[in-house]
Order: structure tokens, then sequence, then C-alpha cells
């Protein structure tokens, strides 16, 4: 981009490795990269990504937007994790500034979309342009069909064909992402506890051998919250039991793809990128 009002990328980092991610991606691009990232959550290491860091707490909204004014950022990407119950952590736990007090008086719901228009809405109204996440990490997408190893079942694949028309209506519901299911029967739904607990939750009720869906909520902002896994993931599949992981093909970033792809084949883990329309 040759304007220079947007040679520098704010990133809004939370925890995991994503923020990581679209930092080297900005930078491949040319981007001058600066980040903003939540106390307690961000990895203090993403430091040597990034041009220059500052931290805030997470209800601290009046501070994350003076860090991005200071830099001139005129264009922004939002990644990484924050987990959600720290909305339910209580006064001592989170500190709101006055803005982000605002912010949380003014939401209709506090649901995973509501909180995330909302940034993006309120992040645009500072005159900066909220970029998607894959527009720095596009060469993360998982291909369409197995992409480890292993292929799946006759009765994998009959779980994921069951079961991916309920993950995208529970993703139509704003719920979550992630369903576990095993012999077409659903185990788990992601809430508000997150991926891996719902993994977690759903390996103890099947007893091993359940199958992982993971899906691109329908009406999304396309902006946040990308399905991603990682080598964590695979650990946490592992130590459920899961025998599959099925992705949506071209909408999940897939991080480290060479460590997720070595482990899933050493656990006996098949990986699928299921179109979005569900498998063929």
């Amino acid at each position: 981009m040759s304007d220079a009002s947007r040679e520098t990328v704010g990133l809004i980092a939370g925890a995991g490795r994503l923020p990581f991610a679209l930092a080297r991606g900005a930078r491949r691009a040319g981007r001058r990269v600066v980040a903003v990232a939540f106390d307690g959550f961000a990895d203090p290491t993403l430091a040597a990504e990034v041009d220059a860091l500052c931290w805030v707490g997470i209800g601290e909204l009046g501070a994350l937007f003076a860090g991005l004014h200071d830099a001139a950022v005129r264009e922004v990407v939002v990644a990484g994790n924050v987990p959600k119950e720290q909305l339910f952590a209580g006064a001592g736990r989170i500190r709101l500034d006055a803005r982000g007090a605002a912010f949380l008086a003014a939401l209709g719901d506090r649901s995973d979309g509501a909180i995330l228009r909302g940034l993006g809405d309120a992040l645009e109204r500072e005159g900066m342009r909220v970029a998607a996440q894959t527009e720095y990490a596009g060469d993360l997408l998982a291909p369409e069909g197995p992409f480890g190893a292993l292929a799946p079942t006759a009765a994998q694949l009959a779980d994921v064909a069951w079961g991916w028309p309920i993950a995208k209506a529970i993703g139509r519901l704003d719920i979550g992402q992630t369903l576990i299911v095993k012999d077409k029967s659903v185990l788990a739904v992601e809430a508000i506890e997150g991926t891996d607990a719902a993994i977690r939750r759903g390996g103890a009720l099947g007893r091993g051998g359940v199958a992982v869906l993971k899906v691109f909520k329908p009406g999304q902002d396309p902006r946040f919250d990308a399905p991603t896994i990682g080598p964590e993931t695979v650990e946490t599949l592992a130590a459920a039991g899961a025998t599959l992981l099925a992705v949506e093909a071209q909408r999940t970033l897939v991080l480290e793809r060479a460590d997720v792809v070595r482990s899933a084949d050493a656990y006996g883990i098949a990986l699928l990128g299921v179109p979005e329309a569900g498998p063929a």
C-alpha cells in the first residue's frame, strides 16, 4: 500500500500464537507493525515480532485507542484470545476505564459477535479501518480434503456429514464454532469456555474416538475470530481421545501447519478440510 498514512498496521493482541502469525504476515507485506497488547493475556515475546508494543488492560478501551493514535495507525487487525469469562470476573479482576465502561454498557448483548462488531465499529469511528485476519494470513488457510497422513474412515465421514449442519446452526446462533460428536450424537458444544475446554468435555463423555468439528459461523464478521487451530489444539485432541478434526476449508487458519500435521499423524488423528456446505 503506497498511502503513507497506512504504512503502519496496528495489531490488537490477545493470547495465543495468532498475533505472531499476523505480525509476521504484515511485516512480510512491508508494513510497520505496532502492537497494543492485553496485559496478562498476550505473550510478552511478541515484542520481538513487532516494531513497537504497548500494554493495556482488557477493559481500558481509551488507553487502547490512545496507543493506536499515538502510532498514527489507520489500519488495525485484531488477533488472539481473551477468555470471555473475564466479563464475569468482577471489578477486582478487570479494569474498566471510562471508554471501556461505556462500551460494555452500550452493548445489546455480550455475545462474541456483538462484542467484536462493537469493537470494530468503535475503531472505525476513530478513523481506523479494521482489516480481516486473512489479509495477512491467507497462506495459513486450511485446504479442502485430508491434509494429514490419515484419511477419515467411513464412520468418521458419516459423523461429519451428520454434525456439520448442527455446527453451522449453533454458529448461526453465535454460541460457538466447535461441536464434538460421536456415533451421530452431540457430546459437547463450545460456549463461553472456549474450544479446548469443549474438546476435553466431549472427549470425557465419549470416552475416546470422538470427532471434533470447527466451522466459520454463518453471518460472522470476517474481520474477527477466524476459526484457528495450532499445535496446542492437537495436544488437546490427543488428551481427549479425539480421532478426527474437521475444519472449514479456506476459512480456518492453521498455525504452524507442519507441526500440526506431524503431531496429528503421530497421535492417529485425521485432519480434514470441509467445504462450507459440508461434505460432498
